[in-house]
């Protein structure tokens, strides 16, 4: 979703060859009622920062990451974070950075994992 306009939409689904093979929907905010909510919205230069949020089937907001207008954003950090969530949404424990996938390490969150979380990764950010 974003401020443009659907025709807008249209425009970079057909031209940006980036975009080609996007299969989703894209939405207009074009009021940037949605942007003000989620407090994205400039007001003076009528744009939304680039906001990413991945709410469950429940409504529950499980991540959100905020850039600047110029700053594009990774498909696979995406992906990682969101798998990230579902995964932690059912357990007990914390994800590291270089989490990518169910069987890669994580961390018991605990009074005796403070300040030994370096140790705990190892490193290079991998088990120790």
């Amino acid at each position: 979703m974003s401020c443009d306009t659907h025709f807008t939409h249209l425009a970079w689904h057909t031209v940006e060859k980036e975009l080609a093979d996007v299969k989703f929907t894209m939405a207009s905010d074009k009021t940037g009622e949605l942007a003000r909510t989620l407090g994205i919205y400039i007001e003076d230069a009528g744009l939304a920062l680039r906001g990413t949020y991945v709410i469950s089937p429940e409504g529950t907001l499980l991540f959100s990451e905020v850039n600047f207008l110029n700053v594009g954003r990774n498909v696979d950090e995406l992906m990682r974070k969101f798998k990230a969530a579902l995964y932690v949404s059912k357990k007990d424990e914390g994800i590291p950075p270089s989490w990518n996938e169910e069987g890669d390490l994580t961390l018991k969150p605990s009074a005796k994992m403070v300040g030994k979380v370096h140790e705990a990764l190892g490193n290079d950010g991998n088990p120790a």
